[in-house]
């Protein structure tokens, strides 16, 4: 029962949602569940990410600051923290911080590509929803671009 409702928080994350079912099963049995308990540190800023976590229960707080801030971004369930990790090396941008009980699932990277490369279709469908996401960044870009320059300012640019 466990497994299946691992699947169905996978399946509820918009980064999972283009794999395909008999990949979601791969990831739910093969990833590593961490129980955490409020104050547990997930992982410290700048340090090397070799994985991404869905959060499965509680809430992770991510500080950018290292300071315990305020303004720090809470997670929930179905939430994915490292996606990048997923694809490429990468250095953590926050620490991430349990606020409460918590439970995540941990998702290597070598195991995402695994289930990428044994299931072509999800990795297919990975791609386009990933490349639709890097077009709609790049147009907010553009818009915020537009937005910040004068008319004066873009006959220059």
């Amino acid at each position: 029962m466990a497994l299946d409702d691992d699947i169905a928080k996978l399946s509820r994350n918009a980064a999972f949602a283009a794999l395909e079912p008999e990949a979601l099963r791969l990831i739910a049995f093969s990833a590593e569940t961490r129980i955490l308990r409020a104050g547990d540190i997930l992982f410290r800023r700048d340090e090397p990410s070799n994985c991404g976590f869905v959060v499965l229960s509680g809430s992770i707080a991510l500080d950018a600051s290292n300071l315990g801030a305020a303004k720090a971004r809470i997670l929930r369930p179905p939430a994915l923290i490292g996606e990048t990790a997923l694809l490429t090396e990468t250095l953590r941008p926050a620490t991430a911080i349990a606020r409460e009980p918590s439970s995540v699932l941990r998702i290597s990277r070598h195991l995402f590509h695994r289930v990428l490369s044994e299931h072509p279709r999800s990795a297919e469908r990975l791609r386009r929803a990933l490349a639709g996401k890097l077009a709609q960044y790049a147009k907010e870009l553009g818009d915020l671009r537009r937005g910040a320059l004068s008319p004066s300012d873009e006959e220059e640019a």
